[in-house]
């Protein structure tokens, strides 16, 4: 009797034990899928300080302006604002494939680049980097927007032009739609920038997602062919 008792009990701590292990396996399977329960299409902004809202409230950045602009427009359309401050190409490409497993965007708009140029580093580490954050989010299924950078004039004419030709060869190479210069309409507007001349001020906000909200409303209506590589511009 001791015995049938002893393997009732043993049967029933491993039938206990593997349903314990079964919840936690599931719990950990909730925890690491994609946030789409509410029915929404998920948008990650993949930036730097620019998207960070680097010296503003974030509640003024253009990228909780497109939240706003979205929820007025009735888009179901989750934005993730994965940017930081002072990130490059390289940073954000090493940060890639847990955000595209942890959220499962639809769409990908990349916002890199800037600190790579202001740091001097090759334009051909920056290419290689933004190719492979677009290959890497299409293998999960997502969509890209690919938005420019330039540098000023003092880095020199061959570093600029070969930095700001870096965006159009990976449009091109990727068939990605590309906004050519994000900061294009703020750029040299006074008032625009803050005091370090690099980063735009509250009141440039507005005008930062109204240069790249035309092509952002398409790609998400369906109307750009996302495989082409024409320019996307307002």
């Amino acid at each position: 009797m001791t015995a049938v008792h002893f393997r009732y009990l043993a049967t029933g701590f491993i039938s206990r034990g593997l349903l314990l292990i079964a919840l936690v396996y599931a719990g950990v399977a909730k925890a690491d899928a994609p946030d789409s329960a509410d029915g929404r299409r998920t948008l990650l902004v993949l930036g730097d300080s620019i998207s960070a809202a680097y010296g503003i409230d974030e509640r003024e950045g253009w990228v909780q302006l497109l939240r706003e602009r979205l929820a007025e427009k009735d888009l179901a359309v989750k934005v993730v604002n994965a940017s930081v401050s002072g990130e490059t190409s390289a940073g954000g490409l090493a940060r890639l494939p847990r955000l595209l497993s942890e959220h499962g965007p639809e769409l990908l708009v990349v916002e890199l680049g800037g600190n790579d140029g202001l740091r001097g580093y090759p334009p051909r580490a920056l290419q290689q980097n933004l190719v492979r954050m677009v290959q890497l989010a299409r293998e999960q299924g997502a969509e890209v927007l690919l938005l420019g950078m330039q540098m000023p004039p003092n880095y020199g004419k061959a570093y600029t032009q070969a930095f700001a030709a870096v965006y159009p060869q990976v449009a091109a190479a990727e068939q990605v739609p590309l906004v050519p210069f994000f900061l294009e309409t703020v750029a040299l507007v006074e008032g625009a920038m803050q005091n370090d001349g690099i980063h735009p001020t509250a009141k440039a906000q507005p005008a930062l997602l109204e240069h790249v909200w035309p092509c952002l409303e398409s790609i998400m209506k369906g109307n750009v062919d996302t495989r082409s590589n024409s320019l996307c511009t307002s």
